[in-house]
């Protein structure tokens, strides 16, 4: 699929589904054309969250437990080809899709076999082998049946790379699925510590965990996705994303954990002449912080031009922030 084929009223007709749902028992994918006009725009931006995800991974110094791969509500197979290719294909005996719609199975997996030459794909068969399980926006679509379904795979998995939309509905959704994962489940991102999330304290109920990635380079003045962005009403700026990582205890030794003073800002830093506030996440909760261009004029001025994630390991007064320094490399124990 290019741009010059881009079939146009099938992302409108997909956008509307977005938007509203599909109707019960209805598809919203109707041919391979479909799939591939969605993989091309729509895909690619929430690709662009999967790349600020696993970025933030290697940056961590965390990659999954070697085995198989199984991409959890496939779609175009976006989310699993952006795995593959971070961690190496080598890192996976196999890829395994699912998804409600033949359609979607098929194009993900030829999809990841044209890029992945001689991979080991196919469709998942229930009660088959899972390693690591891949999640992509798909919290707004499950009913009960399938939330018991994706509990017992977490629970089978040896890890989990869960992204999904930054809305604050479905950000609290995901929040409510790691806390009793917590006994069973090291939290490897985006959490700087394995406590409760801070965001379920009292008076925290407004808010919610969620973080914006970068686009690439060049978009803002390339014609094809301006067009699509105001086409579909999006702003190519704003790739707004929550996410959880999971590696199920006992599979391999626990990952270090991160220092107690790192802290992590949720959404973006709002800045003033003379401080920056912000909302930071660490193991004494959530907390509103400023930093005082006065104290620390190199740590204001970082924050400024800062790209995600916004990691730190804060030097702080009360709610004040005396200086810092970003968590950028991986830690070691």
């Amino acid at each position: 699929m290019t741009w010059e084929d881009l079939d146009w009223p099938t992302l409108d007709r997909l956008r509307g589904k977005f938007l509203n749902g599909p109707a019960p028992g209805e598809s919203y994918w109707r041919s391979e054309r479909d799939l591939a006009s969605y993989d091309l725009t729509y895909g690619e931006r929430i690709g662009w969250k999967w790349d600020a995800v696993l970025h933030e991974l290697h940056l961590r110094g965390w990659s999954p437990p070697p085995g198989p791969l199984l991409d959890w509500g496939c779609g175009s197979g976006v989310a699993g080809r952006r795995v593959i290719e971070a961690f190496g294909r080598d890192s996976f005996t196999s890829l395994r899709v699912h998804d409600h719609s033949p359609l979607a199975c098929n194009f993900a997996i030829t999809s990841a076999q044209e890029k992945f030459s001689g991979l080991d794909a196919d469709v998942y068969r229930d009660g088959g082998p899972v390693g690591l399980l891949v999640l992509s926006h798909v919290l707004n679509e499950l009913d009960d049946n399938a939330r018991k379904a994706l509990a017992t795979l977490i629970a089978r998995s040896t890890a989990v790379i869960w992204v999904e939309p930054g809305t604050h509905v479905v950000s609290r959704d995901l929040i409510s699925w790691r806390e009793p994962l917590l006994d069973s489940h090291h939290v490897i991102a985006p959490c700087t510590h394995a406590a409760a999330c801070g965001l379920l304290a009292p008076g925290r109920e407004r808010d919610w965990c969620h973080h914006f990635a970068k686009p690439p380079l060049g978009i803002h003045a390339d014609s094809n996705w301006v067009r699509f962005g105001q086409r579909a009403g999006i702003d190519l700026r704003s790739l707004p994303y929550s996410f959880l990582v999971l590696e199920r205890k006992g599979v391999r030794p626990a990952p270090a954990p991160l220092p107690p003073e790192a802290g992590r800002i949720l959404g973006r830093p709002e800045h003033y002449k003379p401080y920056v506030r912000l909302y930071n996440c660490s193991v004494d909760g959530v907390n509103q912080l400023t930093v005082p261009k006065r104290t620390a004029p190199d740590l204001y001025k970082h924050l400024e031009r800062a790209n995600p994630p916004l990691i730190y390991r804060w030097v702080r007064e009360g709610n004040e922030v005396r200086g810092g320094e970003p968590l950028a490399q991986p830690l070691t124990p």
